[in-house]
């Protein structure tokens, strides 16, 4: 690798450990193995290359999420069931849980940082709405290149669906939503009425 792939690499180390607001220019050329100036020189600034490094983050950590598991290769999304699609989906999500904690905690520490650095919120709108997209697709098989209004809104139930798990298991890991939770509440709201 070069310095510009060995920087991001360092830097996503770096995000993973520290966070993001704790983690300085040193810090990341000590985990790269590179210099001060290659930031400035392949990014621009600590902030671009911090923001670029997250958004890797968040797409490595997509990816892991809808990863279908052995025994669901090559069964195809048409031939289950919608909840048993989401079902599963949400297996995969709470099962990541403990190998992605660091990227769920970095992920609320950048949402609550956008407010102040609007570098950051600018950088993340594309990927955020790219995002919906990829969960309607991947957690309830909604193909936004046919469908893209039922895609959109598809993929704002499911972000803050996952956000809201994320708090909770975050939380109270004990107490969080397992995949059958969240199952049969949407059941619940589907049919009108708690049992």
């Amino acid at each position: 690798m070069g310095h510009r792939e060995d920087l991001l690499e360092g830097a996503k180390r770096c995000l993973l450990e520290k966070g993001y607001a704790r983690t300085t220019a040193r810090d990341i050329v000590a985990a790269s193995g590179t210099n001060l100036a290659s930031i400035g020189y392949h990014y621009g600034s600590k902030e671009a290359l911090l923001n670029l490094a997250f958004l890797k983050l968040t797409e490595e950590w997509g990816d892991v999420l809808t990863e279908p598991r052995d025994e669901e290769a090559g069964d195809g999304d048409a031939s289950r069931p919608p909840l048993d699609q989401f079902r599963e989906t949400w297996e995969r999500v709470i099962d990541s849980y403990e190998r992605t904690r660091s990227v769920w905690q970095l992920q609320m520490e950048v949402v609550s940082r956008i407010d102040q650095d609007p570098e950051l919120k600018s950088a993340l709108i594309g990927p955020q709405r790219e995002g919906r997209d990829g969960l309607a697709e991947n957690m309830l098989g909604i193909d936004p290149e046919k469908d893209p209004e039922r895609a959109r809104v598809a993929g704002l139930f499911c972000q803050a669906l996952l956000a809201g798990v994320m708090v909770q298991w975050l939380m109270d890991s004990d107490s969080a939503p397992s995949a059958q939770d969240l199952t049969d509440g949407l059941k619940a709201v589907l049919e009108g009425r708690v049992q």
